[in-house]
Order: structure tokens, then C-alpha cells, then sequence
């Protein structure tokens, strides 16, 4: 008879984040522990873009046997995203569903990154409308693509550098940022001046 998956949140405390993650997850093979559990949350998407999944968007962290039994572990793109509520309750309805009993654990450390994102996650992005975020310092010394960057004037300081952010739609460089935010706060409105359609670009965190 199936079981109720239960959500929890986890306090930031020493000690109970160790073992997690530092980066992508790759789709787990057959022969990974606990792999008909990450395939059958391979269907959870992301709320707020249902194109990609919580494995494509680095929120989802791991899949482990706990203390009192199984436990999903998430980790929101930001501490205040309103979404989070309801990737709880979606990965728990898909446990629950299956006949598993598994909690869902909410851990806000370590933080999310941009570079969690699996490069097909980018990739559907993009194809939705979306820039994905440009690579962050931290996956340019991890032998990633570097980022590149032009120059802009800003009344009063000059010449200073910003990131070079294609248009997912003509793939032009030539783009400007409206709004330091977009549909969500996750995201900065951006123009091309090429095709002269507007976008939103995944600001990297």
C-alpha cells in the first residue's frame, strides 16, 4: 500500500550537509543505487519553467537512505523562491504516487549554483526562450568555458565590464539589459538589438 512522502526542512547546521554533490548530475545509469527512484523523478520539472526538470536545474542534490529511511534532497535556486513549496509538494506527490516512502529534505547549503545546471538543462532553456546563465569563475577553473565579456558606458563610471549574453532566439551577442530583473527574480530582462525581440537571461549565481 503506498506511502506518504514527507517534506523537512533542514537548519543550517555543521555536519549535516556532508557527502553532497559539487556540481552536475548526470541521468543515473542502472547500475546506480537507488536509480528507479531518480528516473521516476526525472518527470518533476521546474515550476516556474516546466521545460526542465529538477535534475537538469541542479535542485535536485541526492537521493540517499537516511537514518529513518530514504530522503530526496532539494535545494532551492534562492532561499526566498516561491516555487519552493511546490517542488516539495511535486516530488513528494511523485514518491507518493509510486508507493514510496521517502522524506523530502530542503537544504539551503551548500548554496546553489548556476554551475549545477546539467548542460542539457542549458540547452532547453535556450530552446524555451531563455539565455541560460553564462559560467561562473568558479566552473571557468574547472575547465569550463570561459566567459566572455565587452565593455559598456554607464553614466558617471566610464567604460566597465559586462557579461556577453546571446539572444536565444538569433543567437546575436548584440544585447542590452533592460531590467536587472525579468519574469522572476531569478532573471534580468534583456533586449537583442539585432532581432529586437526581448528575453529573459538567467542571471548566474
Amino acid at each position: 500500500m503506498p506511502m506518504n512522502a514527507t517534506s523537512n526542512s533542514l537548519p543550517l547546521l555543521p555536519g549535516v550537509l556532508q557527502g553532497l554533490p559539487d556540481g552536475p548530475l548526470k541521468q543515473s545509469l542502472e547500475t546506480q543505487e537507488h536509480h528507479a527512484i531518480w528516473e521516476l523523478l526525472e518527470a518533476v520539472t521546474d515550476p516556474e519553467i516546466p521545460v526542465v526538470n529538477l535534475r537538469e536545474m541542479g535542485i535536485l542534490r541526492a537521493v540517499r537512505q537516511g537514518p529513518n529511511g530514504l530522503e530526496v534532497v532539494i535545494t532551492p535556486t534562492y532561499s526566498g523562491c516561491p516555487a519552493m513549496g511546490q517542488m516539495e509538494d511535486d516530488v513528494a506527490n511523485a514518491l507518493s504516487q509510486a508507493g514510496v516512502a521517502a522524506r523530502v529534505i530542503t537544504q539551503l547549503a551548500p548554496a546553489w549554483s548556476t554551475d549545477w545546471m546539467t548542460p542539457e538543462g542549458r540547452d532547453k532553456l535556450r530552446a524555451y526562450g531563455i539565455a541560460p546563465p553564462v559560467k561562473s569563475a568558479c566552473a571557468a577553473a574547472a575547465n569550463a568555458q570561459v566567459v566572455s565579456f565587452a565593455t559598456r558606458k554607464v553614466a558617471g563610471k566610464g567604460l566597465v565590464e559586462r557579461e556577453t549574453v546571446a539572444c536565444p532566439q538569433c543567437g546575436s551577442d548584440n544585447t542590452t539589459e533592460i531590467s536587472h530583473f525579468g519574469s522572476t527574480a531569478c532573471k534580468a530582462l534583456y533586449r537583442c538589438l539585432k532581432c529586437m525581440e526581448p528575453f529573459d537571461y538567467f542571471k548566474p549565481y
